[in-house]
């Protein structure tokens, strides 16, 4: 397994949402802000060892934030949802 591809992955993203999700066989994962669908399927697949059939990835711009009469910015986000094939599924442990 290269070692660059699990560096893409941060971490499961677990909301509300993500979890409704799940019963659609699609997941949530945070990811590196320059990751793009290829590489986000290469890591999952390689990393869990499951098939990936969509992605669609999201970027959520920072807001501005108020801090001693400055203005500043926190980090750009970037979700991705991978939706696997029909009849597998990855523990997540959530």
């Amino acid at each position: 397994m290269n070692t660059f591809e699990p560096l893409i992955l941060k971490k499961p993203h677990l909301s509300e949402k993500s979890t409704d999700l799940r019963s659609q066989n699609q997941y949530v994962f945070d990811v590196e802000i320059n990751a793009n669908k290829d590489t986000v399927k290469k890591a999952i697949e390689n990393y869990y060892h499951v098939r990936v059939v969509k992605i669609r990835i999201m970027r959520t711009p920072s807001k501005p934030k108020n801090w001693m009469r400055k203005i500043s910015h926190g980090q750009d986000k970037k979700k991705a949802i991978v939706t696997l094939k029909e009849g597998q599924k990855i523990e997540l442990g959530a």
